[in-house]
């Protein structure tokens, strides 16, 4: 069995997976923001769910850089140098445990999803934050596993910011005073993907992916801003640059626990099995 950990700046989501990949029960709670309040409840969750089973290999995503699985930085957590690995200790009979990037697991079975798997891949999403993961080949990029898009610099009502301070989800509920679900003028979404656009004109002549995949909960309602997202860029980006593609994703609020599981048979399937 595969364990799959996707920690949110809102929510914590744990789902299991067979080896085949089905999925199993899923578990959700209010992400604590205190790493200790967070490790005491996520093992006791862990081992009230699975400790009557064989678990294989344990998959923590979490929103920030990680190094050799030490969270450096997660900003919608607070979170500075968190071992989260080390903190939980040996639970569920010793499996292994693994910690990665959420949107880099994300891209990577979203891109997984695709067909064909597109050669350079930007999944992005939209939620509490932004999060950027670059898929090559069906991989997590090495060479840009720490990049962190949602944090590009550029201008936005005549100030230089972060592109999610004011095109995430959390910024979206502040302008707005509601949650996406709830918006409905096609003015607002307008207006919404002029705000989302701001950041890609910056990534993609950069990066120049093929495709773009729009993931997290505001990638639930792409199909309000889709039309005039496209229109903004073809408008804007610079004409010897190609506007990529842009699909939804395929599991728009789950795709982090999707990629968790493809993280996992790629570990599994490289090592030897745990007797």
């Amino acid at each position: 069995m595969i364990v799959t950990v996707d920690t949110g700046g809102t929510k914590t989501l744990i789902s299991s997976f067979t080896k085949a990949g089905k999925i199993g029960k899923q578990i959700v709670y209010p992400t604590p923001h205190d790493p200790i309040k967070y490790t005491q409840l996520l093992k006791q969750t862990l081992e009230a769910e699975y400790a009557d089973k064989k678990v294989d290999i344990i998959v923590i995503a979490l929103p920030g850089i990680i190094d050799q699985g030490v969270a450096r930085w997660c900003r919608n957590l607070g979170w500075k140098n968190f071992d989260v690995r080390s903190a939980l200790g040996s639970i569920l009979g010793g499996a292994p445990i693994h910690v990665a990037n959420d949107a880099n697991l994300a891209g990577l079975a979203e891109a997984r999803l695709l067909d064909p798997v597109p050669d350079f891949a930007l999944y992005v999403t939209i939620s509490t934050g932004i999060g950027t993961g670059f898929i090559s080949r069906g991989h997590i990029d090495p060479g840009l596993e720490s990049s962190e898009g949602g944090h590009a610099l550029v201008e936005f009502d005549g100030r230089v910011r972060e592109w999610e301070s004011f095109a995430s989800g959390r910024a979206i509920k502040e302008t707005y005073g509601k949650f996406a679900r709830d918006i409905k003028s096609k003015r607002a979404w307008n207006h919404i993907a002029d705000r989302i656009s701001r950041g890609f004109l910056a990534v993609i002549p950069i990066t120049q992916p093929d495709v773009i995949i729009i993931g997290g909960s505001i990638g639930t309602y792409f199909d309000r801003f889709n039309t005039q997202l496209v229109k903004l860029l073809d408008e804007r980006l610079p004409p010897h640059i190609v506007r990529p593609s842009f699909v939804q994703a395929r599991h728009p609020e789950h795709a982090v626990i999707y990629g968790g599981y493809y993280y996992a048979c790629d570990i599994l399937a490289s090592t030897p099995a745990r007797k």
